[in-house]
């Protein structure tokens, strides 16, 4: 059995470490704009208590007026019962996802149905939070980090076989020995915590490529 590369070892693992936190931290980001969000969570929670405080923590301090007066204003309409309700409640709802996300750099283009499905890694990032427990979700992102850097490897040294036997066989090889050290260097600048000057724009995303 081929023992696996030390150094490529720990890469994986302080890749798959430092992408497990990452999803954690911006598991909310990626289905903030669904009805089942956690943003439209804390809305409902505070409608209900009548009680704007549970959606500031999503928004950014600048925010704050714009949020309170909307809130205000959803109060008194949601008075009328019936149609009104949930008439005000969805235009807080959106209101409040279209604020976060501004806060947050991110387009805003409306409030997604209950049920829409969210990508599989933001599911598990979200159920490590509940649970307390970052195992399965650092399992199966390492397992994704190790398929990305071996997949682009192995494109490397096929295309290295025949890189001297055209031209255009030697660019192909160039491509795919720029794309492979372009992701590993990207997967090191987020364990070490650096910005690589070659992540915008590199070969992998132009693949269209996921690790």
């Amino acid at each position: 059995m081929r023992r696996m590369n030390p150094l490529f070892g720990r890469t994986v693992a302080a890749a798959a470490a430092i992408v497990g936190f990452l999803f954690i931290a911006s598991a909310a980001e990626a289905h903030c704009d669904t009805m089942d969000g956690p943003v439209v969570a804390a809305a409902k929670l505070a409608l209900e208590k009548g009680d704007v405080t549970p959606v500031l923590r999503w928004i950014k301090p600048e925010a704050e007026r714009e949020v309170r007066e909307i809130f205000a204003k959803v109060l008194a309409a949601r008075a009328g019962g019936g149609e009104a309700r949930a008439v005000a409640d969805r235009y807080f709802f959106e209101s409040l996802v279209r604020i976060h996300r501004a806060g947050e750099g991110a387009p805003y283009e409306g409030l997604l149905p209950s049920g829409t499905p969210i990508e599989p890694a933001i599911s598990l990032a979200d159920s490590a939070i509940a649970s307390g427990d970052v195992g399965e979700l650092s399992r199966s992102l390492g397992r994704s980090v190790a398929e990305g850097i071996r997949e682009r490897f192995a494109r490397v040294v096929e295309t290295k076989k025949h890189a001297d036997e055209s031209v255009a066989a030697g660019r192909e090889f160039v491509e795919a020995y720029v794309e492979f050290t372009h992701y590993v260097e990207r997967l090191h600048a987020d364990a070490s915590g650096s910005a690589g000057h070659h992540t915008e724009g590199a070969p992998a995303e132009n693949h269209g490529r996921k690790p």
